[in-house]
């Protein structure tokens, strides 16, 4: 391991040292932000895993998502499964859905994968409303736990920690090195041996596994699951919009992204309640107009400005 890399990496375990003391310092009202928060950290990470070396944008973790809280709560409501084997049998369904997307979308160019994602959750939640509605009633599904919030809170910091380690050791691996070429030039990479298909595929999985993981910790913070509620395609465009705020092209853009996004996004639901569509079209505007790199990208060129200017 290189000097950069183990600093990286211990960096990496102080920080979320640290935010494991969150829910010891913080009230219930900055408690129930910080939940959210560390959400879409998971969802980010896992996101810019894949996104961030292919350069593929994927909208599907919606759909994901969904079904890690749909299934949780099915198992628990209507056959009083444990919640740890509904949350491992979520992941394995969204792990295969994924691998069954990735083969038919991913050998074709991007265009059509993002419009395939884009579809996904919507799909999913009108078939899932449509089979409540005329086999099983129309009812929503409970998920009661022990958990607090400091304990979904805990749990989603685990699944955030586990995707970002796994994120530095692609990056630092075969596979990793195969995605870089693969989102610089794909057709160079087909010449020279790499089978484009399987290595996006196999890392798009990884995206369906933790987003199915982080519905299902999300679930019992819900009470009451409706398909409507969890499978929104509001999440995958807010998931984008967050790891390109924050910087796509690191591992670790998405924490400097998802916490001001939060907090701004927290003020403006609570004051502008029907402006949120609004300000995320803003913030999409600004982040293609002003920050196309995101805010980690800007700062790496005020710092490359600094130290030309030293010399």
């Amino acid at each position: 391991m290189s000097r950069s890399g183990f600093k990286e990496l211990a960096i990496a375990a102080c920080l979320a040292i640290l935010a494991g003391f969150v829910p010891l310092v913080f009230n219930n009202y900055w408690l129930s932000i910080s939940v959210t928060a560390m959400m879409y950290i998971a969802l980010c990470t896992s996101w810019v895993m894949f996104s961030g070396p292919t350069h593929y944008i994927s909208l599907a973790s919606g759909a994901f998502f969904g079904i890690g809280g749909y299934l949780v709560a099915t198992g628990m409501s209507d056959y009083q499964m444990s919640f740890w084997l509904m949350a491992g049998i979520s992941a394995l369904v969204a792990t295969i859905l994924a691998g069954l997307i990735g083969a038919a979308t991913l050998r074709l160019s991007g265009v059509y994968f993002v419009i395939f994602t884009l579809g996904l959750a919507e799909m999913i939640r009108n078939l899932v409303s449509w089979v409540q509605n005329n086999f099983l009633g129309s009812r929503g599904l409970y998920v009661l736990t022990d958990f607090t919030e400091a304990h979904i809170y805990w749990m989603l910091l685990v699944l955030a920690a586990a995707a970002y380690f796994l994120g530095w050791y692609i990056n630092r691996s075969r596979l990793g090195f195969a995605l870089r070429i693969i989102g610089n030039d794909e057709t160079v990479a087909r010449h020279v041996g790499i089978n484009t298909a399987t290595a996006k595929i196999v890392l798009f999985m990884t995206t369906g596994f933790f987003g199915a993981l982080v519905g299902a910790v999300i679930a019992p913070r819900y009470s009451y699951i409706e398909p409507n509620q969890v499978f929104s395609p509001e999440l995958s465009f807010m998931v984008v919009i967050m790891a390109l705020l924050g910087g796509a092209g690191r591992l670790w853009g998405p924490i400097v992204g998802v916490i001001p996004f939060t907090l701004v996004w927290e003020y403006v639901s609570l004051q502008f309640p029907n402006q949120t569509t609004m300000f995320i079209g803003l913030i999409f505007l600004l982040i293609v107009f002003v920050l196309p790199n995101g805010i980690v990208g800007r700062l790496e060129q005020v710092a490359v400005k600094i130290r030309q200017g030293g010399h």
